[in-house]
Order: C-alpha cells, then structure tokens, then sequence
C-alpha cells in the first residue's frame, strides 16, 4: 500500500468511531483551514509477534524510514517514530509498545492469552494495523484489571490495532498561530482539553508544543454487558524552527508522557 492508502484508511477508521475528530477537523475546514496531519500514533506490546518492528511493516514499505527513538520509565513503554523522506506533509508516525517484563505475571499472562488466540497470519499481515482488538470476546473485569497497572495495556486491550490519535499541524494553519489560539477555539466549541501536566505540553525552547482532546467516549461490547469507556483523542502540535532554521521533526519523551494521559479512564 502507499503512505497515503495507509492513512486514508486509518482516518476513515478513526474518524468513524470518534465522531469528535470529524466534527473537529471540519470545524478548522470551515474556518477556512487545510487541515494537515502532523503525526499518527499506534501503541503495541514488545512482543515480538506484535512490537515495534511489526506494527511499522506498512510504513516501511511505504517508504517510511526510523527517525527517533524514546523511552518512558513511569509508564514503561519504548517507543519509536518514522518519517517519509521528500514528503514533509506526510505523516510522521509515532508507535509505543509497552515493556511486559516490567509488570506483573498475571499482566504478562492476560496479554499471551490475548495473542496466544490469534492466527499467525492475521500478525503477519499489513492488514494488523486497522483491525481492532484482537479478542473476540472481551472481559470487562479484564479490562478492569488491566487498568490497575496500566491504562495503556487496558486501552489497547479494548480497541487494539487502530490509530489512536491523528494530530493537527498547526503550523499549516493560518488563522492561529499560538497554540493558545486553538485550545481557545476548542474549547469555546466544547471540546474539554487533557490537562495532565497543563493543557500545553512542551514549550518554544523545547521546539514543540502540543495539546490534546480528552478521549470521545465509546460504548465497548463486553461478556458482561456494553459499557462506556475512552477510546480515541485528537492531539494538536506546533513545531518551531532549530538555531539552523529547521523545523524540529521529532518528539519530547516527558511531553508524550502527558499526552498518552488522554485515554485514562475517567
């Protein structure tokens, strides 16, 4: 598949399970804007039927190449984003994989039982990445559980292999240009903001400034019934130019930290 096959189809994904990404993004269009994706995020486990160098299959055949890599010792998790050489308005893309040694057995448990399931061929597939959760059937009391060590593996445990967020570049925007600017709009339209570690993550001397939505939340069909949980948040980022004068393309680890904050069960 191209890049752009890739993302189209992710978007259509995601957009249609969380309506506010839509509604926002037509918003911006309305007001005159061109909307352009800064980066897509996908998390993953480091096992290796499913981790890091799995999930960017896709992208690498697409032509996407390794440009940074992070590490976040509070939430456990490794990650690394890709770029498209020659294609500044392409993507970058963002993938984590949380650290299972790092929790408990039952944790490290759940999820081999999870991918235990699964056929071969489907984590072989380039198809991985925009098919959902991996469990046919999902436990509430699982997800539950999961939640008491980590959101993420409890997030990922219900909705799986999907983007889960896209981001706005607001240096394509022309009616805004402070990051302030769009939380405002945001908000005065009624979309509550993540406000983990302040509504603006980062800072002009860091060459990145970023803001997200709190997750829309979802109905999940569970053995127990249909329950109302976080799915997936929209993010906003605004890069500045090096001392060379080049816009800053990669990522602040204690930024992203807060951000993944946005899906935390509330």
């Amino acid at each position: 598949m191209k890049a752009a096959e890739i993302f189209e189809r992710l978007w259509e994904q995601y957009s249609r399970e969380n309506p506010s990404a839509e509604k926002i993004a037509e918003l911006f269009k309305n007001s005159g804007e061109r909307v352009v994706n800064d980066h897509v995020a996908f998390r993953t486990f480091d096992d290796p039927r499913v981790n890091i160098d799995v999930i960017s299959r896709p992208f690498l055949e697409a032509g996407y190449v390794p440009a940074g890599e992070y590490y976040f010792e509070v939430k456990k998790l490794r990650a690394r984003h890709y770029e498209l050489p020659g294609e500044p308005e392409s993507p970058r893309v963002f993938i984590s994989e949380l650290i299972l040694e790092e929790f408990s057995e039952d944790l490290q448990r759940i999820v081999k039982d999870q991918l235990d399931a699964v056929p071969e061929k489907l984590l072989s597939s380039t198809e991985l990445i925009f098919h959902g959760t991996l469990s046919k059937s999902l436990s509430f009391e699982v997800y539950s559980q999961l939640r008491k060590e980590s959101e993420y593996a409890a997030w990922l445990y219900a909705f799986g292999y999907r983007a889960n967020h896209f981001t706005v570049s607001i240096n394509y925007l022309k009616g805004f240009d402070r990051i302030q600017e769009v939380n405002e709009f945001l908000k005065k339209n009624g979309y509550p903001l993540n406000s983990s570690g302040g509504e603006i993550k980062g800072s002009p001397e860091q060459l990145l400034q970023q803001s997200s939505t709190l997750a829309d939340r979802v109905e999940v069909r569970f053995s127990e019934g249909v329950e109302t949980i976080p799915g997936c948040y929209y993010e906003f980022a605004l890069r500045y130019p090096d001392k060379n004068g080049q816009i800053f393309s990669a990522f602040i680890a204690g930024s992203a930290d807060k951000i993944f904050e946005s899906t935390d069960f509330r």
